[in-house]
C-alpha cells in the first residue's frame, strides 16, 4: 500500500532565505559586498519586512550573510562549508589551511599522475603562463588559484573538486596571504615540478611535489614575516 504524505506549503520565510542564497550562488551579490537593505528588498519581494529580516538571519546563522550594526549586512561566504570556516574561525591559523591544502592538492596530484589528461596538462601549462604574466596581486592570485584548482580537475575525481571548491574561498585566502610579487624562483619551481611530476605520470612524484610546494610556502611566508618584524623592530 503506497502512502502519501500531506502537501505542505513552503514556509514564505524559507521562499525568501532561498531567492536571496540564489543571489549569493549566482554571484549577483558577490562575496563582500553590502546587500539592499530590509525595507528595499521587502519592498522588491512584494513582502513583509519582519519576513525579509528572519530570512536574512537564518542565512547569517549559516555563516553566508554577516550584519554589521550601523553598517548593514555583508556577503560573507558563497556556500555554507565556507561559511561555517569562516563563522566559527576555523580558517584563522593560516598553517592549517596550508596543511589542508597540502593534503587535498598531494591526493589529486597523485591521481592526475596516474592518467595524465593532454587538455588537463595544457590548462596547468597555461595557468602557470598567466602566473607568470600576471601585472598585480589580484591577477598573480587569480592564476595561480586556477593552478591549483587545475590539478584538483586534473585528478578526474568530481567528489575532490567538490570538496576544493566548497572551501575554495579559504583557499583562495590563503593564496591571498601568502602570495608576493615578484615571485621567489623556488616557489615557482615547486609549481613547474608538481607539472612535471604529473606529465611525467609518477604519482609518487606528483604528491611528493605538491607537499614540497606547500611546505615551501609555507617556509618562505614565515621567512617574510620574520624578516618584517625584525624591521619594524627596528624602526621603533
Amino acid at each position: 500500500m503506497s502512502i502519501e504524505g500531506p502537501v505542505r506549503q513552503v514556509p514564505l520565510v524559507l521562499q525568501v532565505s532561498e531567492r536571496f542564497r540564489t543571489q549569493i550562488e549566482s554571484g549577483a551579490w558577490p562575496r563582500g559586498s553590502r546587500i539592499p537593505g530590509e525595507n528595499q528588498l521587502a519592498t522588491e519581494l512584494g513582502v513583509s519586512r519582519g519576513t525579509v529580516r528572519e530570512a536574512l538571519r537564518s542565512l547569517s546563522l549559516t555563516g553566508l550573510l554577516e550584519p554589521r550594526v550601523g553598517d548593514g549586512t555583508y556577503v560573507r561566504a558563497t556556500n555554507e562549508i565556507s561559511g561555517v570556516l569562516v563563522r566559527d574561525e576555523l580558517s584563522a591559523s593560516l598553517t592549517h589551511v596550508l596543511d589542508a591544502r597540502a593534503g587535498i592538492e598531494a591526493a589529486a596530484a597523485r591521481l592526475a599522475a596516474q592518467r595524465p589528461d593532454p587538455d588537463s596538462l595544457a590548462a596547468l601549462s597555461a595557468a602557470l603562463e598567466s602566473r607568470a604574466a600576471a601585472g598585480d596581486l589580484d591577477a598573480f592570485v587569480a592564476a595561480d588559484a586556477e593552478f591549483h584548482r587545475g590539478v584538483v580537475v586534473a585528478s578526474g575525481n568530481p567528489l575532490l573538486l567538490r570538496l576544493y571548491d566548497a572551501i575554495a574561498e579559504v583557499l583562495t585566502e590563503s593564496i591571498h596571504q601568502t602570495a608576493t610579487m615578484p615571485e621567489d624562483h623556488r616557489i615557482l619551481d615547486a609549481h613547474v615540478d608538481v607539472l612535471e611530476a604529473i606529465r611525467a605520470g609518477d604519482p609518487e612524484a606528483a604528491s611528493h611535489a605538491s607537499y614540497a610546494l606547500i611546505e615551501t610556502i609555507k617556509t618562505e611566508t614565515r621567512q617574510d614575516r620574520d624578516h618584517q618584524a625584525r624591521s619594524e623592530g627596528s624602526g621603533q
